[in-house]
């Protein structure tokens, strides 16, 4: 590694010692490799620790590195392209499905997800948590609330907890007709338990995908998708899927 030093530009100080960071990892550098301390990168190139920090928290939230305690800041691997949403409207572990079940339980949901279900107060509502891999990678951790009068025939016996649950209550699901969904993109910031299993520090950048999914004239299952930010950019279609390309720029069209 040569020695950098900036030059004056309009660009805040930062900005610019992001892109030449970022050049250097794409020439300098091995995906996993730990970058050098701070202290030697700010001198290698000139400026003050703040600013480089500045940069690197850039950089972090771009998916270009990984910072963690106790380890240092190493390169990250390549953006994933995952598809959030398809052409056809399907029911959550329809054919062709990629969410992976882990869990299922039954409780009383969250006020906001009572009235986004328009459910009894007092309905239990059944929450299946799935994950989402693309690569090795962990790329988003989805909620689905489904009340038990969207799946009135289901029996405790066959599936009574686990993964199993979780398929049985998605079959169950399936019998209805569906008749529609639709679904709202929002940033949002990583809560704890996400954060675990997205590996991620709480509050890092997240992307929520929330899907409505109607049968008989109701919302019969929510869906709250939790993406990681720094792995995707957005495109809208005209057919109102939403897909998550790969590509180092991030940006919504």
């Amino acid at each position: 590694m040569g020695t950098t030093q900036l030059e004056s530009v309009p660009e805040p100080k930062y900005w610019h010692l992001r892109t030449v960071l970022s050049e250097a990892l794409d020439s300098e550098f091995a995906v996993g490799e730990i970058l050098p301390n701070e202290r030697d990168l700010a001198a290698r190139f000139g400026v003050a620790r703040a600013t480089l920090r500045q940069a690197l928290e850039q950089l972090e939230l771009e998916g270009r590195l990984h910072r963690r305690r106790g380890v240092g800041t190493t390169v990250a691997p390549p953006r994933v392209g995952v598809a959030v949403g398809t052409e056809q409207h399907a029911w959550p572990g329809a054919a062709g499905d990629v969410w992976q079940p882990v869990d299922c339980t039954v409780t009383s949901p969250p006020a906001a997800v009572v009235a986004a279900l328009e459910a009894g107060q007092d309905e239990p509502v059944h929450i299946v948590r799935r994950s989402r891999v693309s690569k090795g990678q962990p790329v988003a951790a989805e909620l689905l609330y489904i009340p038990e009068s969207s799946v009135p025939d289901l029996s405790a016996i066959d599936a009574p907890s686990g993964p199993a649950r979780a398929r049985a209550v998605l079959r169950e699901l399936q019998r209805l007709e569906l008749e529609g969904q639709d679904s709202s993109v929002e940033l949002g910031s990583a809560r704890a338990d996400d954060a675990k299993e997205l590996d991620r520090l709480p509050g890092a950048p997240v992307l929520v995908v929330t899907t409505r999914f109607l049968a008989a004239g109701r919302t019969a299952a929510l869906s709250v998708a939790t993406y990681r930010a720094d792995t995707c950019r957005l495109t809208f279609g005209d057919s109102g899927g939403v897909e998550i390309h790969e590509g180092p720029e991030r940006q919504a069209s």
